[in-house]
């Protein structure tokens, strides 16, 4: 039988506790299996994943952003570096919780992607800009600057994939060990969209072409590309975020909000209805591809918990005004972005959910994070405990075949 890996790692650790004192030349890191579960992430996204590419790509088409000014980046790195909150994004503190770097954004010039690379850009939607600009939406001939939608990220990550690996059989060992990041995607289209279709609209077009385009670049990660563990997150409750409460501040009824959090249910209700048919995709895509780990990460639900009960992890009461921003009722104004001389910063972000707007302030990625994790490592204990096993047979029917 195949000795359990996490049984293997408790008996090296213990060797190098005792040989700390009698010398003994025990490592546990001299054992694969209790090293990182992962070898690399693979990043695709919105502003919720961005770690830097959004200023990149807009230079390149000379469209000025906010997000490389203080205070963006100043609470744990001291800096501005493209990601738009105050300090570190779910996917570095998801990283840093499974022992890996950062994940470079793919568009950073000389950056190592031997621990993987990240595609997400901050206003991705799922569907290709083309789709919304035939449709005129969000209204008034508005265009996207640049179309940085899931596919086109896709196309990204398989114009740098000879870089990673020179042939299949090494392509498909490095993605089966690597872990992939498939979301959030979902809310920049809906945001876009509400500014024009209603909310059935919204239901009947918008969403089955979202969920049905993440259901689709799944399977050809998995199928192409030889990746077994991916995470898919699901939406926040837009219901809750400023710039959707501002938007809705003239129009809505006050039956429409919920009395407890002063969220708009309706606009919540599209999220969940977007979470439980991502959630439907997701189990036919398992029972499709056993040999996949899919996560679902629950995006929604912590939001909804630190929202409801804000004193608990910390925030001021007021948990729907943003910490950065300008003169509004959420202190959210959409022509006074963050990092604009006319926005006003608040002293203390750790008090706040939000940041700049829907984004969140490190404190509150935080704790989304944490559950993330938790799901991810519970999917990597499963994987490895199905190795164990297979293992254990492998060796039985050795033995058996020798006696």
């Amino acid at each position: 039988m195949g000795t359990p890996r996490h049984f293997r790692c408790t008996v090296l650790l213990i060797l190098l506790l005792i040989g700390s004192s009698l010398q003994l030349s025990v490592s546990a890191t001299e054992d694969d299996s209790c090293r990182s579960s992962y070898d690399a992430i693979f990043s695709f996204g919105d502003s919720f994943a961005d770690t830097g590419n959004k200023p990149i790509a807009f230079a390149m088409n000379s469209v000025p952003v906010t997000v490389m000014r203080p205070p963006y980046g100043t609470t744990f790195f001291g800096h501005p570096t493209g990601r738009t909150t105050d300090g570190r994004v779910i996917l570095d503190l998801v990283a840093d919780g499974l022992g890996l770097p950062f994940v470079p954004p793919s568009l950073a010039p000389n950056a190592s992607f031997r621990h993987g690379a990240n595609f997400a850009v901050a206003g991705a939607t799922t569907l290709a800009a083309e789709f919304y600009h035939s449709r005129d939406i969000p209204g008034g001939g508005g265009k996207f600057p640049i179309n940085t939608s899931l596919n086109m990220q896709l196309e990204w990550f398989e114009s740098l994939k000879p870089s990673l690996c020179s042939n299949a059989n090494e392509c498909k060992e490095f993605f089966g060990r690597s872990l992939f990041f498939v979301g959030e995607f979902g809310v920049n289209d809906y945001h876009l969209s509400l500014k024009k279709l209603t909310l059935q609209q919204i239901r009947s077009l918008i969403v089955p072409s979202v969920i049905t385009t993440i259901s689709t670049v799944i399977e050809r990660l998995i199928v192409e590309h030889g990746a077994k563990t991916l995470v898919v997150p699901g939406v926040i409750p837009s219901g809750c975020s400023p710039p959707v409460l501002t938007f809705f501040a003239d129009r809505a009824d006050p039956a429409d909000y919920d009395s407890r959090t002063g969220c708009l249910k309706e606009i919540n209700e599209l999220g969940k209805h977007h979470n439980s048919l991502l959630k439907d995709a997701l189990r036919d895509l398992r029972t499709r591809h056993r040999h996949a780990s899919i996560v679902y990460a629950d995006f929604f639900r912590p939001i909804m918990e630190m929202v409801e009960s804000p004193r608990e992890f910390g925030f001021r009461n007021d948990i729907l005004m943003v910490c950065c921003g300008g003169p509004e009722r959420y202190n959210y104004n959409d022509s006074v972005a963050c990092g604009d001389p006319d926005a006003t910063p608040c002293e203390n972000p750790s008090a706040s959910l939000y940041f700049d707007g829907v984004h969140l302030t490190e404190v509150g990625y935080r704790h989304v994070a944490d559950g993330w994790l938790s799901s991810i490592r519970s999917a990597a204990s499963a994987a490895a405990a199905a190795r164990d096993s297979m293992e254990g047979e492998e060796n039985t029917s050795i033995l058996g075949s020798t006696q």
